[in-house]
């Protein structure tokens, strides 16, 4: 008869936030390459402004557009460092998230071993049990052998 493994549900648990952990962390990673593309189209925005402005300022231009030009090229700069902030959380958050499965998978390998340790014990008794009703099988039909004769 197995014993049952009596911490299954701790397995099962283990099993279901390492599950969890998997997903968060595929959405963070998916998030921080979200929020880096984010930036690198800002700051080639930026560039393609500012080389725009230069190209115009070569031809001359009125001061107000030249101002619109320098007052928009500021508003990407804060945006470009607003969004560089956003990275640099998306990363602390990833790597947060990277801690969290691997403890996730270090307990779930654990109760996993256990698990496995308790299956193997199983086995051992069972087949103890096998080879003693074995003997016992031969020792009546050696007794039944001996009584014939």
């Amino acid at each position: 008869m197995n014993k049952t493994f009596h911490l299954q549900p701790l397995l099962d648990l283990a099993s279901m936030r390492n599950d969890s952990a998997t997903r968060k962390l595929g959405q963070l990673n998916k998030q921080q390459h979200d929020t880096q593309t984010k930036l690198e189209v800002l700051q080639q925005y930026r560039r393609d402004y500012q080389d725009r402005l230069q190209a115009a300022s070569k031809q001359g231009m009125d001061p107000a557009l030249l101002r619109n030009f320098q007052e928009f090229i500021y508003k990407l700069d804060a945006a470009i460092v607003q969004q560089s902030n956003a990275v640099e959380q998306s990363k602390l958050s990833t790597l947060r998230g990277r801690g969290e499965f691997s403890t996730t998978q270090r307990k779930l390998k654990s109760f996993d071993t256990l698990q496995q340790r308790h299956v193997e014990e199983q086995h051992k008794i069972e087949a103890k049990q096998e080879q003693r009703a074995m003997d016992e099988h031969t020792g009546r039909f050696v007794a039944y052998k001996t009584q014939d004769k």
